[in-house]
């Protein structure tokens, strides 16, 4: 079985963006520091245009093949003319709003989300699937969730776009590591307590 690990930023209080989902305050941490963090441990988490600009484009993925990412996300790759924005990975895109893929690299999910998920997860293979966002999605799928990566950034929104976009629910995992930068930037490291 598959893990689907939620590969997020936020804030210390736990926001993905502002009210309109804007997290660029955010990319000021992204430091050489950080990036070669990225770069060694997941090099395939970076666009595909962010990885040629970085000189990285050729190395292999470490952790994930498929990339799943819900409609507002994607959104801001189609905003910059880019229909496939992680071209090395398999691409999901859940959405009630297009009709159609842009790209032939980009599967709709249109209808039962979480099932669709079970279904990329049961699949055979060494590597994992990235939940990349937004919100909602991340909500819907907190049940099928095995794993969370949390890149915290040092900054306090007071409001904005949440982690979960979900119903109150209690779920336990556990820290498994807490990896430190320079910045006050962290990544923290949960799986699922099963």
């Amino acid at each position: 079985m598959r893990k689907l690990t939620y590969f997020v930023a936020c804030t210390i209080d736990g926001f993905i963006g502002d009210p309109k989902g804007d997290a660029s305050s955010m990319y000021q941490f992204v430091t050489e520091e950080f990036l070669d963090f990225l770069k060694t441990e997941y090099p395939e988490t970076v666009s595909a245009e962010g990885r040629a600009v970085l000189g990285f484009q050729d190395l292999e993925s470490r952790r994930f093949d498929t990339v799943v990412q819900g409609r507002g996300s994607y959104q801001l790759a189609l905003d910059a003319g880019i229909t496939s924005p992680y071209a090395h990975l398999r691409e999901y895109v859940a959405t009630r709003t297009l009709g159609e893929s842009p790209d032939p690299n980009v599967t709709l999910i249109t209808e039962d989300v979480p099932g669709a998920i079970r279904k990329l997860k049961a699949e055979d293979g060494r590597l994992g699937i990235w939940l990349c966002g937004g919100s909602q999605l991340a909500g819907e799928l907190l049940d099928e969730i095995d794993e969370l990566v949390i890149k915290t950034y040092p900054q306090v929104y007071g409001s904005g776009m949440p982690m979960f976009g979900s119903d109150f629910a209690v779920t336990d995992f556990t820290l498994e590591s807490v990896r430190t930068f320079d910045n006050g930037a962290l990544v923290r490291t949960y799986s699922r307590k099963r």
